[in-house]
């Protein structure tokens, strides 16, 4: 019992479940699934869809931070790549023997490509910055994180462009197996580099690189590499959350796409208690993390609560976890319940 309550993942499992009990609370048909049309409807599924994105760009963050580093260019790279696709597959009227279709403006594979190959291009810009410059992860990131906005609007030409390709919205709002396909690609990423990372060696050479880079270095260890291409994953993982993000809302906003999701991304990788100190990493605590997070939004609406506050709302119970986390602050509530009572008080 004592290794359970001290398991990084311990409290915020209980979050989770207690927001989840607490939305339960509010609304009785919260943990009711029911199958329409041979897919799964719910508020649960819900919540597995809205936190696909939030997920994808938190697993990339995770080997990022891992290797001690961080990416806070990530939203600009989402609104990047959505618009990349957008711009690319638009969906042009097209009338034909008196019937209307819209016609994508080049092939949606070669679009979805090319979007997560700018997205990975970016992904290079930043860990070439840090493994091969030596520049500071948070001053190279910066750099994207500001300029990437930029690009982004460029990209769109300061406007919101809209999809019409229907094909496109399968990305962000479609079923498979009755599963919502945002979902399937989070859970699909989250798989394969679970086996990357713990059924071979370069889950250590991770762990080692942030533990001590140097050290990884002087053993042999491909440290730079190593480095380079986590940034160039997390920059791939914000190129899905990008297509998921523009296909579910059927356009692309250069401004507004992504915006600090970059916070929500460590919050998440933090809440599942990886380290920003790099080293030891825990892929399905970023998960729960990132479940947690969307789960307290569904919550903080569900209850009622005014939108102007919702932010602190959110802010306190994120502090609150990671207080909990914190074996420091555990060992001290521990000191405090066990010390002697007054002289008074004991003897009332």
């Amino acid at each position: 019992m004592n290794r359970v309550w001290k398991h990084r993942l311990f409290w915020p499992v209980v979050t989770l479940v207690l927001l989840l009990v607490l939305n339960a609370a509010f609304n009785p048909g919260f943990l009711r699934v029911t199958v329409r049309d041979g897919h799964l409807y719910g508020s649960l599924i819900d919540i597995l869809k809205g936190a696909a994105p939030l997920a994808l760009v938190a697993l990339g963050m995770t080997l990022v931070i891992a290797t001690r580093g961080i990416d806070i260019s990530v939203g600009a790279v989402v609104a990047i790549a959505g618009g990349v696709a957008a711009w690319m597959i638009g969906g042009s009227l097209v009338i034909h023997d008196g019937v209307s279709t819209h016609v994508s403006r080049f092939p949606m594979p070669v679009a979805i490509l090319c979007a997560l190959l700018v997205a990975m291009l970016c992904g290079a810009w930043n860990g070439a910055l840090v493994a091969w410059v030596g520049m500071q992860p948070i001053i190279a990131t910066l750099i994207l994180m500001v300029a990437g906005r930029g690009v982004a609007q460029l990209i769109t030409n300061g406007q919101i462009i809209t999809v019409y390709y229907a094909p496109y919205f399968t990305i962000g709002n479609g079923y498979v197996l009755g599963l919502p396909v945002p979902f399937l690609l989070a859970a699909a990423v989250f798989v394969a580099l679970l086996l990357l990372v713990r059924r071979t060696a370069l889950g250590l050479f991770i762990e080692a690189v942030g533990i001590n880079p140097a050290a990884a270095h002087l053993a042999g260890l491909p440290a730079r590499r190593i480095t380079f291409w986590a940034y160039v994953f997390c920059g791939l993982c914000a190129g899905i959350a990008g297509l998921i993000v523009s296909s579910t809302v059927k356009s692309a906003d250069g401004n507004n796409a992504g915006m600090l999701m970059e916070l929500d991304a460590i919050l998440a990788v933090t809440l599942g208690g990886t380290s920003l100190t790099g080293g030891r990493f825990s892929l399905a605590g970023t998960v729960v993390g990132a479940l947690v997070l969307q789960t307290l939004t569904y919550a903080i609406y569900s209850v009622g609560v005014p939108p102007e506050v919702n932010l602190v709302v959110k802010a306190a119970v994120v502090f609150a976890v990671m207080l909990l986390q914190s074996p420091e602050f555990r060992q001290a509530l521990a000191q405090w319940a066990r010390r002697p009572l007054p002289v008074q008080e004991a003897t009332r």
